[in-house]
């Protein structure tokens, strides 16, 4: 993505109060005016950085961030995998020495908000990182947060998902940012990013509160130019008792929350202030308020208007804004998702054009952008063939391809119990994770999926309901999302006695945000040995009668696992337990193929929508027989023990790139524990 300059000449941000002008000067961006260098980027240990030289260097958004909070001396980076915002962590764990930073993934998101809470009282600097989706969990900390306050700055990235990539919904949290009385910063570059990032820690020091900075996906994983500035010393501090201001008994809370309308009242003077926001007069016959990557895609489709780009979106400036305003013959808002900047000016009373031309759900781009200012009359239509169409203007489209379904990795250890749930046809609560897809074709296992760890409690509300024509009721979420949220509601089954199966899917890794640690590994971000959560064992502490420990890629055992826990009255547990196959290691056996003349064309393989198993196209016959792509195939070995035809065999061969790590892994009877 190509991306306008984030800081124009005349709008510097000092980003620390000693590192000077922030100035783009320069043919190579070696130097900021004055002569100061740019901080190196160092590999920490057996990293590998790509931006270790003093010149200007690309970084996505994420890595803006991460090497930003580093530079701004902070202490403690905490938070929960959750694309587009994960990445954050991993790369302050990689480009850090170890006792320079504290990095943590926590158990969910409240608890990275909470470790932060505890960690600034006591004068350190935190980053807490989370995904828009995310910060809801970590909303009950977060809104009292502003009573309690900081000694240290805390700075909460969120990043946003329009269009839906990887989540659930695709809520803009810029509300939340209002709604708690919280300062918003949003940047449109990497640059900003930075930038922002290291202002944020001051601007919550000096309001005495945590700062939001909010990207969407593409700020995020877009590549543009960051010009480092030098090193903060780490803060020296201790926490010092203040019952009145840190313990929220009502009437503490009181007078806080009045001290925070204070703030809030003089955070909206200075908001007029801040060079975070920007005016750029061009032609006064079209201006357009924006901000975050909009700004780019404005910038790009209208070149010559007049734009006021805002970076600071919580408090708004609002007088500079209605000076704006008066200075355009015609007013438009450009943002994506919600109209919340175009609501803010309308309740100031200025006339403004939005969302009637720019969509309210998905990523915008400088196409949908240009496809509004040609509805808006604007831009004369570009004559492109019909397709895309806002606002009854047709946009390009592309030629018709055949659909390409999301599958399960091939040797996935959550295929086999997704085959038995679908054969005994029970109705399955789902949860968030990579084996969600376990309801997509042609496994089509899943009936519910809401957001993380509510598998079990949708589950105990069907089971208490008893409409489910006889079907048994069996929730599946995975271990690290057990961790997160899914303890709570078993307990309330196993109190109500709710007549369910709990399937939990320990694949040893937060797998679908690229293989993280939880706290049932023995390892955390950085590779250190650490105690890990027994899972079996929070069941039985629980109430758990009837659990069973099961390795998925034995078929027959853990069909045999589920029905009997399905059998059982009350509530039942089986935990699978089977290394995921792709992260962090790639585990490969012997590549299996399908003996041709012994393959009658059943089918019954496919139904486990392993990509390695493929339709054999060569052959001219019907019923279509089934072959394995050899470079897919994983050597797992549950095709070759569910074929009625016995047709399924090893080679001798295995795959030349992949690790053998892990494999041949055995399960205890009674801890779930890899050997």
């Amino acid at each position: 993505m190509k991306m306008a300059a984030g800081t124009q000449p005349g709008n510097s941000l000092s980003v620390s109060a000693d590192a000077g002008n922030n100035g783009r000067d320069g043919d190579d961006g070696h130097k900021r005016p004055g002569g100061t260098p740019v901080v190196a980027v160092a590999p920490a240990g057996n990293g590998s950085i790509a931006h270790s030289s003093h010149k200007t260097a690309l970084f996505s958004g994420n890595e803006a961030i991460g090497l930003a909070a580093w530079h701004a001396g902070a202490d403690m980076a905490v938070g929960y995998p959750g694309t587009p915002s994960t990445d954050v962590l991993e790369y302050i764990a990689e480009i850090t020495p170890e006792p320079d930073i504290y990095v943590e993934w926590s158990t969910n998101e409240k608890v990275a908000m909470d470790v932060a809470m505890g960690a600034s009282l006591a004068g350190k600097r935190v980053i807490v990182t989370t995904k828009h989706v995310g910060l809801n969990v970590a909303m009950d900390s977060l809104m009292t947060s502003p009573f309690i306050g900081v000694n240290g700055g805390v700075v909460v990235f969120n990043a946003d998902d329009p269009g839906m990539h990887s989540s659930q919904n695709e809520q803009d949290n810029r509300y939340i940012a209002r709604f708690a009385g919280i300062p918003l910063l949003e940047p449109s570059d990497s640059q900003e990013a930075y930038d922002f990032t290291r202002v944020g820690f001051g601007l919550s020091e000096q309001w005495d509160t945590p700062v939001i900075l909010r990207t969407t996906t593409r700020i995020s994983h877009a590549l543009s130019k960051v010009i480092p500035a030098p090193a903060e010393q780490h803060r020296s501090g201790e926490f010092r008792r203040d019952p009145r201001k840190y313990v929220m008994l009502p009437a503490n809370a009181r007078p806080r929350h009045v001290a925070h309308l204070e703030r809030l009242s003089k955070m909206e003077k200075w908001a007029e202030e801040v060079p975070f926001n920007r005016e750029e007069l061009r032609s006064r016959s079209i201006g357009v308020v924006t901000s975050g990557v909009s700004y780019q895609y404005v910038r790009d489709v209208l070149p010559d208007a007049s734009v006021f780009k805002l970076g600071l979106t919580f408090p708004l400036p609002r007088e500079s804004l209605t000076s704006f305003a008066s200075k355009v013959d015609r007013l438009f808002v450009v943002e994506e998702l919600e109209p919340y900047l175009e609501e803010a000016l309308r309740l100031l009373g200025v006339p403004v054009e939005g969302k009637e031309f720019f969509p309210r759900y998905g990523e915008l781009s400088p196409h949908l952008v240009r496809v509004g200012f040609q509805a808006a009359g604007i831009l004369e239509p570009s004559g492109e063939t019909a397709g895309e169409t806002i606002g009854g203007v047709a946009g390009p489209s592309l030629d018709s391809v055949g659909p390409r379904f999301p599958l399960l990795c091939s040797g996935c250890s959550h295929a086999t119990p997704f085959f038995v749930l679908r054969e005994l046809d029970a109705v399955v609560t789902g949860d968030i994770g990579c084996y969600t897809l376990g309801a997509t074709d042609p496994l089509s296992a899943m009936d519910t999926c809401l957001s993380m760890g509510s598998s079990v409690g949708m589950a105990v509300g069907l089971a208490k309901a008893g409409s489910t024509g006889g079907r048994p009721v069996v929730a599946v979420l995975g271990d690290s999302t057990f961790l997160h949220a899914g303890i709570p509601p078993l307990i309330d089954a196993v109190h109500r006695e709710a007549n369910l199966t709990v399937i939990i899917l320990d694949n040893g890794t937060t797998a679908m945000t690229g293989g993280q640690p939880n706290p049932a590994n023995a390892v955390d971000i950085r590779g250190r040995s650490v105690p890990k959560v027994d899972i079996p064992a929070i069941c039985k502490a629980i109430g758990v009668a009837s659990l069973a420990v099961v390795d998925p890629y034995d078929v027959g055992a853990t069909r045999r696992a589920i029905e009997n826990a399905i059998s059982k009255e009350g509530v039942s547990v089986v935990v699978t337990v089977r290394a995921c196959a792709e992260s962090p290691e790639k585990i490969r056996g012997p590549v299996y193929y399908v003996d041709v003349d012994g393959c009658d064309g059943c089918q019954l393989c496919m139904n486990l929508g392993c990509p390695a198993l493929v339709w054999d196209l060569s052959l001219d016959v019907m019923p279509k027989r089934v072959r394995i792509d050899a470079s897919l195939c994983s050597g797992c070995t549950v095709c070759a023990q569910i074929c009625p035809q016995g047709a399924i065999f090893a080679s001798s061969s295995q795959s030349v790139t992949a690790s053998t790590a892990g494999a041949g892994a055995s399960v205890s009877s009674n801890q779930g524990e890899r050997q």
